[in-house]
């Protein structure tokens, strides 16, 4: 039976219960924010007041059974799933959660290898095995594609005791791969397909986007509300379809989320849904034409290539999500990351984030008109004052990487740690990866090449977020001990 979707039950409860005035000899201890008022003056009475934990007439998040549970149904039916379960530990928990269920020790799992890095740290977790389907890459742009279904056939076929299939859609800079395909091809061989929808909420709610894992058929999804939904960060949902067990999945997902959900963030999750049930055509919409204008106008500028559905070559390049401002910024001599670092420390514009080669403006509905030419004449101007010759920039941007060892036998192997100059041919136990976007460019258990080392120094140089080792510096890495 059809649920009303104008109804927010977390958020009604939430309601009526702060207007009881109940005195709180419960945690937490700022007690409505009267114990923490510097606290209180930042955020605002209301936030403070929402602060709140779990208790009956709020349900639990660990074993819902009235306002979270109907909160759960209204999600389930606006996304299309069997089961929503929320997350209030981000995607990462969610990601995790899925490869929990599908895998146990020594089980194997087809995947991308440009995931993010919670899908690998799964796979220590759950001592899973990965056969990576490297990716093809786009070596104008220096970035990974989708999957191939072909790749991915080949790696089922070669497999057949795989227990899934885990695939990106979209990835961070809006490549599909044949979904569709992909979920046929795992469920004629008995394998889960997990999708990492992290960038990908609006999918279910737009128009003349990409299909939906749901959509698609897919047995779980893991999705960001917080990216493109509008919830608050670190809030998601993770979708399942019929083949999914929700107890069992439940009982992993107790495994490792918090007793002590936020009721502000399960909130915002319920309005944010209730929001994009309602009037998601329309907010996507106007994403997507802003996207548009952006583009034109940027492509307009010259040098700069902000690309979109002409990449679909129908296979590694199957789908585009239109609503990803992603420009490609070596022609005007800069890195990425240097006009990310010009945009945010000259312009006071801060976008999601800067690579070797390309930079990604993320458009949300909470844009204006008025923002986007903001950015369109900061680009016009940096590209003039701070313009050169590209012709020593490094343009490699995505490495397919060599496993040496499951991620969780180099991850707790004995290690001792080296100079990254002299690492080249060992084989790392610890992760390096440019933050954002979390795709790893080494993970435990591959081995270290010149090729990384020199990309490594690059981006060092460049000024990305380098993250994932003990050296803060990245100055020396962890390899697994002769």
């Amino acid at each position: 039976m059809p649920l009303n979707q104008t109804n927010a039950p977390i958020y009604d409860a939430l309601r009526r219960f702060r207007r009881m005035r109940v005195v709180p000899f419960d945690v937490p201890g700022h007690k409505r924010g009267r114990g923490n008022m510097e606290l209180t003056e930042f955020l605002g009475e209301d936030c403070m007041n929402a602060d709140v934990n779990s208790m009956k007439p709020l349900d639990n998040l660990c074993h819902p059974v009235s306002v979270i549970k109907d909160a759960e149904l209204l999600a389930a039916q606006a996304f299309g799933a069997e089961n929503v379960f929320f997350m209030v530990g981000g995607t990462t928990s969610a990601v995790q959660s899925m490869i929990m269920y599908a895998c146990k020790s020594g089980d194997k799992i087809i995947m991308p290898r440009n995931v993010h890095r919670s899908a690998i740290n799964a796979l220590i977790l759950t001592d899973a095995v990965p056969v990576y389907v490297n990716p093809d890459v786009n070596r104008q742009l220096g970035i990974s594609l989708g999957m191939s279904v072909s790749q991915v056939e080949k790696a089922i076929l070669e497999n057949p005791d795989a227990k899934a299939v885990m695939v990106n859609n979209p990835t961070y800079y809006g490549i599909c791969s044949d979904l569709k395909k992909i979920v046929e091809l795992a469920h004629e061989h008995n394998m889960l397909v997990l999708v990492d929808e992290a960038h990908g909420t609006h999918f279910y709610f737009g128009e003349n986007f990409p299909v939906s894992a749901m959509s698609a058929g897919a047995d779980c999804s893991s999705v960001s509300m917080h990216k493109s939904g509008g919830s608050l960060t670190q809030s998601s949902f993770l979708l399942m379809g019929k083949n999914i067990n929700s107890g069992y999945m439940r009982q992993i997902v107790n495994l490792t989320q918090t007793t002590s959900a936020s009721y502000l963030l399960l909130t915002s999750l319920d309005i944010s849904r209730k929001r994009l049930a309602l009037s998601g055509r329309e907010i996507f919409a106007k994403t997507v034409e802003m996207a548009e204008y952006a583009r034109a106008e940027i492509n307009e500028i010259g040098g700069y290539y902000a690309y979109s559905r002409e990449l679909i070559n129908g296979d590694s390049v199957f789908d585009f999500d239109v609503s990803k401002l992603s420009v490609y910024t070596l022609p005007v001599g800069l890195a990425g990351i240097e006009v990310y670092d010009l945009l945010r420390d000259e312009y006071d514009i801060q976008i999601e984030f800067g690579d070797i080669g390309n930079i990604l403006a993320y458009i949300s509905v909470g844009d204006r008109k008025r923002d986007i030419e903001r950015l369109i004449s900061a680009l016009s101007e940096i590209k003039r004052l701070y313009g050169k010759s590209g012709t020593d920039m490094l343009t490699q941007e995505y490495i397919s990487p060599i496993v040496a060892e499951p991620p969780r036998k180099a991850f707790y192997s004995d290690k001792v740690s080296l100079p990254l100059e002299e690492s080249a041919g060992r084989v790392c136990t610890e992760f390096v990866m440019c933050y954002p976007p979390g795709i790893p460019i080494l993970a435990p258990g591959e081995l270290i090449t010149d090729d990384i080392i020199k990309y490594i120094k690059y981006a060092k140089e460049k000024g990305c977020q380098m993250t994932g080792t003990e050296d803060i510096n990245i100055e020396r890495i962890n390899i697994i001990k002769k």
